[in-house]
């Protein structure tokens, strides 16, 4: 995801490997003519493995995405396993290290009883990982690696959006529902993040017949001076700013220098916005709202309230989070796909069963691409008075 949990480094690594990624496949089945050969056909359970950040700056982030696996898991066999098999979760710590993580992956490549991973957690162990993936011909799901650069498609999928997409939803929101004329954007060329998803918004605002009177940059993104930029917005007659930076540089920087070179319009960003730091005076982050995956407020998702209900019984009354969520609907999109290929599954039809898959989850209903990114809902999450606050689903174009 973004760079609170360092997800948008994005390793250039194992570039050998990367001549045997599947990564131009169309997203359709796939010949298993490969040596791995994992089969649920002659086992009483079903094995998935994980691999995640247990340790680390990011340990948060996969603990979480662990216990919604666990969760997950203990919910299927409560209600007799997939089937008729009891699932078993065989959990790996790849340190937030790509080389540790490929290792872990290698390990339940190596074990013919895992049917698929669910993992890794960051962006960067993701791109590791990948064509590994496609090497050994095991499936593996990302919960929340939104980098556009990584490589899925073949053996990779992942449960999040990705970060461009976020742009893509921005713009459809300020045209459907916000229904402003004028839009400006404001992105750190330095940063691929920053500068992958405001281009995306401009590209797809001006679609929209948005009018982009701006497009204003920075040299990275993590300045700390913005008022040049904030009056040319300003100038321009701009009644929506799209801003995508971390919480860290747009929230005790960019939002108050826009309010103080007079601009009273909405700002909006992506999911870097969450844990957003504020200046002491929160009137000026009014009309300020984030994409993200996840809400607790959202009541137009049934399935979100049983989640929260669920996870609360298990783990002494604890509120789950976006990680959390998106690791539990990994588990059930894997529960889906092997209950698809069948008692004899195999990893390659495990794959085949998740390439251009519908599945509707906690965090949003969604149809896999032919890239195994999910064109999915997403949460719009409003700041008032300091404090976010649901504020509707978006969802996807047809």
């Amino acid at each position: 995801m973004n760079a609170k949990f360092s997800a948008k480094c994005v390793a250039l690594i194992a570039a050998g490997a990367m001549s045997m990624s599947l990564a131009a496949c169309s997203g359709g089945s796939m010949d298993d003519s490969s040596s791995s050969n994992g089969s649920a056909a002659n086992s009483d359970t079903i094995t998935l493995g994980s691999v995640t950040t247990n340790s680390g700056t990011a340990a948060a982030y996969g603990e979480a995405e662990v216990a919604g696996f666990k969760l997950a898991v203990d919910e299927i066999n409560a209600k007799g396993g997939i089937n008729g098999k009891k699932v078993k979760l065989e959990s790996m710590d790849d340190k937030g290290d790509a080389t540790e993580a490929s290792n872990a992956f290698n390990k339940l490549a190596g074990d013919n009883s895992v049917l698929g991973v669910v993992g890794p957690t960051i962006s960067s162990t993701t791109a590791a990982v990948a064509p590994l993936a496609d090497q050994s011909k095991l499936p593996a799901i990302a919960p929340a690696a939104t980098s556009d650069s990584i490589e899925t498609g073949g053996y990779m999928f992942r449960t999040c959006f990705k970060d461009s997409y976020q742009g893509e939803i921005a713009a459809k929101f300020a045209a459907e529902t916000l229904k402003v004329k004028k839009v400006a954007v404001l992105y750190g060329t330095g940063d691929p993040y920053s500068s992958g998803v405001g281009k995306a918004f401009a590209a797809a605002a001006k679609k929209a017949g948005l009018d982009v009177v701006a497009e204003e940059n920075s040299s990275s993104a993590d300045d700390t001076e913005y008022s040049s930029q904030l009056q040319k917005i300003q100038a321009a007659g701009a009644e929506f700013l799209y801003a995508p930076y971390y919480y860290s540089v747009a929230g005790p920087y960019i939002i108050p220098q826009a309010r103080s070179v007079g601009y009273k319009g909405y700002v909006m960003g992506p999911d870097g916005y969450d844990g957003l730091k504020m200046t002491d005076d929160k009137s000026l982050y009014n009309k300020v709202l984030y994409t993200t995956h996840y809400s607790p407020d959202d009541t137009s998702n049934a399935k979100v309230q049983d989640f929260i209900k669920s996870y609360k019984k298990a783990n002494k009354n604890a509120d789950p989070n976006t990680f959390t969520a998106l690791g539990y609907d990994s588990v059930y999109m894997m529960k889906q796909a092997i209950e698809k290929a069948g008692k004899n599954a195999t990893r390659e039809s495990v794959r085949n069963a998740i390439a251009g898959m519908s599945f509707e989850g906690v965090t949003g209903n969604f149809t896999l691409d032919k890239k195994g990114s999910p064109k999915k809902s997403v949460i719009v999450l409003e700041l008032k008075d300091g404090k976010p606050q649901y504020k509707t689903t978006i969802q996807p174009s047809k």
